[in-house]
């Protein structure tokens, strides 16, 4: 395993990081607390540092177990959890990003993790009501306090994180680090607005369903597939034929993994990894073998032709006003006829 540097900030993860949505098994899924805990080992034993949880994973099992496993080695661990989401029930201020939710989210998952700082604390997802100078402040005010050391985002609009932290370094205050999105070969439209601005902020950018909830195993077009996986089952073979796109894209996975001797899910991974922005994908699992097969894909090297066929099966439309940009009558005018002769 290597290590990235997060975003603008110094600290060091490694290139993977764990999800732990899995740990436990409130949700009628998930791994007993014995497979958790062969998993996070397996993570560790690799060289992993970077784990990431939420205060609602699990009904709150997931932090309380990643609290025992962390135990004598706190430190070496980069931990990160979110706040925002709460289960149904009758208390108005129990969820959203505003700060009483936070303050008390935080203090909660502190019990939890037993520990008593949280690397990095994730706005889980935007409720599109809490002003974001409240967001900011408030993350402001917990790394005073050193609750927490950095600040990261996730599921928010481009132009809202650039505001956050466009406002945030006007005003001295802690800004977003971290950027958390849904991106794969399956789910590319984050590059239309928020990997530009992550690029040009300088945030770190970690990708959930890397293997877009199983889609990317290729295990719905194995004999028997259905048998062992959740998601490998009836539907999902019913759900890929009416979506010719993403049909297509899995068998290309399938196809160079079956080229190369990698796993589909390790071909998924290493596209994602062999990006031009850095990103860093959350892998998850419930069983070891699942864990230790995505671990590998560290050692997967695609071929330039190999990241060609996967960019060009699942490739998107950028829309306006990208798609404007690339066209060769705008650059030309754009550049009054010397694009060629313009260093950028």
């Amino acid at each position: 395993m290597r290590y990235r540097l997060l975003g603008k900030s110094g600290l060091r993860v490694s290139e993977l990081c764990l999800g732990t949505m899995t740990f436990g098994e409130d949700w009628g899924w998930g791994s007993t607390k014995d497979e958790s805990r062969q998993v996070y080992d397996a993570f560790l034993d690799a060289g992993g540092n970077f784990i990431d949880t939420a205060n609602v994973y699990t009904n709150g099992t997931s932090e309380k177990l990643l609290g025992e496993f962390m135990a004598g080695h706190r430190d070496r661990i980069v931990l990160a959890t979110k706040y925002t989401n709460a289960a149904p029930g009758i208390d108005a201020n129990a969820a959203g990003n505003h700060r009483k939710s936070m303050m008390l989210a935080v203090e909660a998952s502190l019990k939890r993790l037993k520990t008593e700082y949280i690397d990095l604390y994730w706005l889980h997802i935007w409720d599109q009501i809490t002003p974001i100078e409240e967001v900011m402040r408030a993350f402001d005010d917990l790394v005073r306090q050193g609750k927490i050391l950095y600040a990261g985002v996730s599921d928010m609009p481009a132009w809202l994180v650039a505001k956050a932290n466009t406002l945030a370094d006007l005003r001295g205050w802690s800004s977003f680090v971290g950027l958390q999105i849904e991106y794969s070969l399956i789910e590319r439209t984050p590059e239309r607005d928020l990997l530009p601005m992550a690029a040009d902020l300088g945030i770190g950018v970690t990708a959930w369903s890397p293997l877009a909830g199983g889609v990317l195993t290729g295990k719905q077009f194995e004999p028997g597939g259905a048998k062992d996986s959740r998601q490998a089952n009836e539907s999902m073979q019913q759900f890929l034929k009416s979506d010719a796109r993403k049909e297509a894209i899995a068998r290309e996975v399938v196809a160079v993994a079956r080229e190369s001797s990698h796993s589909p899910a390790q071909i998924a991974l290493a596209w994602l990894r062999q990006r031009s922005q850095s990103v860093i994908p959350i892998i998850g699992a419930r069983k070891l073998a699942q864990v230790k097969d995505n671990l590998a894909c560290v050692e997967v090297k695609l071929a330039p032709t190999q990241i060609e066929r996967l960019d060009a099966v699942s490739k998107i439309e950028l829309g306006f006003p990208l798609d404007m940009f690339s066209k060769e009558m705008v650059r030309s005018l754009t550049s009054g006829g010397l694009r060629d002769k313009i260093d950028a």
